[in-house]
C-alpha cells in the first residue's frame, strides 16, 4: 500500500534518498509490526522473559529479511545485556522518621539495594531545597550546608521557570550532587507539581517492583552513585513528620517551590531518618537487537546514525483485578519499534545507499531505567567507528492525524533545522514542550547517548488540533496500564507519516557533508561535549 501523495512526492524529489524514486511508507506494514509485538503471546515483553525473547527474535528476522548486517556481539544480531534483578525481602523494610515507623507503599516508597543485601542506615537529615548545583547558572543549593554522613531531603522536580530539559537533567543528577558532598542517603519530598504529574497512588503501585541495573565485567552491579547507600520517597504524613520542629513549615516550603523561580533555601531538620531494607539478587540476560546498513561513502562510512527504540514493556502482573493482566505496550513501545522497522525497510530498499552507515537498535530494559541504551552507549558495537547522531523512537501517540511534533533536543544542535525540514515536507510544524514539568527529555533512551556527547533528537506527536485531547486521554487512561493494547484505536496513516518524517531526518543526517554539531552555548554540549567543535547558535 503506497502512502505518498502526489504533492508530498513532488516535495521529496529534492531530498537525499528520493532522487531515483520515493520509498513508500505503508500503514499496513506499521500495523502488522504492532499487531505482533503487542499480542498477548509476547506477555508484555518484559526484559529477561520469554516474551521479550520472542519480540527480539521477531526484530532480528525482520533485519535479516531486509538484508541488513548483524551488528551485535560475535557477528550476530544480539548484544546481550547482563542485568542484575534486585527484589525486596518480605520482612524488615520500613522508614522511621523521628521514631515514627512508615511501611513501604503507604506513605513512603523505596526499592531494593543493588549492592547491600541487608541495610539499616540511620543518620541526621538536612533539607537542601531542590538539591541542584550548576555553577554556570549560579546555582548551589548546598551552599553553607554540611551534609557529610547525613541524609539529604530534596524537593522533587525542578524550579518553575527553568527550561524543562535543563531542569530535568539537573533533577536527574541530584544523587551525584549529594554524593559529591558526602551524603549517604536521600529522601524525596514531593511537590504539588510532581504529585499532579505522577499521583501518589500510581507511584505506590511500584512498591514491590524489582530494581535493575546492568553488571560490569568484574561482576559488580553498575551503580552511578555508590556513596548514596539508600533512599526513599515520602508522602503526606511522612513528609510532615520529617519537618516536625523545622525552622520553616512544610506548607510554606512547598508554597515557595510552586512559585515561578521559587527556590527554598536549605536547613537542618530535627528528626533522624532510618531506612531498613533487605534485598535479594539474581542475574538475567536480555539482548539489544542491533543491525547495520553500511554507508556508501568511504570517507563517511565509519560515522553512524543510530535509530533506536525500546523493545521491552512491563510484562504480566498476576495480582491485577480483572481478566486482563498483560501490559502489552502497543503504543509504548511497539509503535516505536514498528516505526524503526519501517524506516529500516525504506533505507534498505532505497536505490541510493546512504553515505554514512545506519545503525538500528531495539533496546532492552528501558522501563527498568534506560539500561539497554546505557549499556549500548558505554559498550559500542561500531568498533573503530563513531555514532554521530541519535534519532530515538519512543511511544508516538498514533491515534489521530497529527499536525505538529515536539522534537526534544532539537534546539541544542544542528539537528534542529534537519527536523524542521523533514517535518515541513508533511506540513507538520514543531511545537514547544507542552508538559515541561514531566522532564520528558531525560526519560528516554537517547539521553544515554547525550550523556556520551552525541547530539540526539526524540520526536513525539504534538498537541495541535486533536493532539491535546488524544495525548491527555492516552496519558490518563492507557499509559503503563493494561489497556495500552490492540483495542486502542490507532490511526495507521499517522503511523506511516511518522515513519516517513523520521526516515527523512535520518537520511539527511546520513548524507550531509558534516556530522551534526552541538550549538555554541548549548547546556548539554557544554557539559558532555566540551572538546567537540560547535556550530554557531541557530545555524
Amino acid at each position: 500500500m503506497r502512502f505518498v501523495t502526489g504533492a508530498a512526492l513532488a516535495a521529496l524529489i529534492a531530498v537525499p534518498g528520493f532522487s531515483q524514486g520515493a520509498p513508500d511508507f505503508s500503514p499496513a506494514r506499521v500495523k502488522a509490526h504492532v499487531d505482533f509485538l503487542a499480542d498477548d503471546l509476547l506477555e508484555g515483553r518484559d526484559a529477561g522473559t520469554r516474551g521479550y525473547d520472542l519480540a527480539a527474535k521477531y526484530v532480528a528476522t525482520r533485519y535479516e529479511a531486509l538484508g541488513l548486517t548483524p551488528a551485535g556481539a560475535d557477528g550476530g544480531w544480539y548484544q546481550q545485556v547482563p542485568l542484575q534483578k534486585s527484589t525486596l525481602a518480605d520482612t524488615g523494610g520500613a522508614v522511621t522518621i523521628g521514631g515514627r515507623r512508615f511501611e513501604n507503599g503507604v506513605d513512603v516508597l523505596f526499592g531494593p539495594s543493588s549492592r547491600e543485601a541487608e541495610q539499616a542506615v540511620e543518620a541526621p537529615v538536612v533539607f537542601v531545597g531542590f538539591g541542584m548545583v550548576d555553577p554556570s547558572r549560579g546555582i548551589d543549593d548546598y551552599r553553607g550546608l554540611d551534609v557529610k554522613g547525613k541524609f539529604v531531603a530534596i524537593l522533587s522536580g525542578f524550579p518553575k521557570g527553568m527550561p524543562s530539559d535543563i531542569g530535568a537533567h539537573l533533577a536527574g543528577e541530584k544523587a551525584k550532587f549529594a554524593e559529591a558532598r558526602g551524603a549517604i542517603g536521600t529522601v524525596s519530598v514531593l511537590t504539588p507539581t510532581s504529585l499532579k504529574a505522577f499521583p501518589w497512588k500510581r507511584r505506590a503501585a511500584y512498591a514491590d517492583a524489582p530494581g535493575y541495573t546492568w553488571v560490569e565485567s568484574d561482576g559488580k552491579a553498575f551503580v552511578e552513585t555508590p556513596g548514596i547507600r539508600t533512599g526513599a520517597g515520602l508522602h503526606g504524613p511522612a513528609q510532615e513528620a520529617l519537618f516536625a520542629g523545622a525552622p520553616r513549615s512544610l506548607k510554606s516550603v512547598l508554597a515557595e517551590a510552586e512559585k515561578t523561580g521559587g527556590r527554598p533555601k536549605g536547613f537542618a531538620l530535627k528528626p533522624t531518618v532510618k531506612i531498613e531494607r533487605n534485598s535479594r539478587k539474581s542475574i538475567v540476560h536480555s539482548p539489544n537487537v542491533v543491525a547495520m546498513l553500511p554507508g556508501s561513502d568511504p570517507a563517511l562510512k565509519d560515522e553512524y546514525v543510530l535509530l533506536m527504540g525500546h523493545l521491552d514493556h512491563d510484562g504480566v502482573d498476576p495480582t491485577l483485578d480483572g481478566d486482563d493482566k498483560i501490559y502489552n505496550g502497543a503504543m509504548d513501545n511497539a509503535a516505536g519499534i514498528a516505526t524503526m522497522l519501517e524506516v529500516a525497510r525504506a533505507m534498505a530498499t532505497s536505490p541510493t545507499r546512504p553515505k554514512r552507515s545506519i545503525l538500528f537498535a531495539a533496546v532492552t530494559a528501558e522501563e527498568d531505567g534506560l539500561l539497554g541504551a546505557d549499556y549500548l552507549a558505554r559498550h559500542p558495537v561500531v568498533k573503530d567507528g563513531k555514532v554521530v547522531a541519535v534519532v530515538n523512537l519512543d511511544m508516538p501517540v498514533l491515534t489521530y492525524d497529527f499536525t505538529d511534533v515536539i522534537a526534544f533536543g532539537a534546539e541544542h544542535s544542528t539537528l534542529g533545522p534537519i527536523v524542521a525540514r523533514a517535518a515541513g515536507l508533511d506540513k507538520v510544524t514543531l511545537s514547544p514542550d507542552p508538559i515541561p514539568e514531566q522532564g520528558v527529555f531525560t526519560r528516554s533512551d537517547h539521553y544515554m547517548f547525550v550523556k556520551q556527547g552525541v547530539p540526539s533528537v526524540f520526536l513525539v506527536t504534538g498537541y495541535g488540533g486533536a493532539g491535546k485531547a488524544a495525548n491527555e486521554d492516552f496519558e490518563a487512561n492507557h499509559y503503563h496500564q493494561v489497556s495500552d493494547d490492540l483495542k486502542v484505536r490507532f490511526d495507521w496513516n499517522a503511523g506511516a507519516k511518522f515513519a516517513r518524517i523520521n526516515y527523512l531526518i535520518a537520511r539527511e543526517i546520513a548524507d550531509a557533508p558534516q556530522a551534526p554539531r552541538w550549538y555554541e552555548g548549548s547546556f548539554f554540549g557544554n557539559i558532555f561535549a566540551k572538546d567537540q567543535p560547535k556550530a554557531p547558535a541557530g545555524k
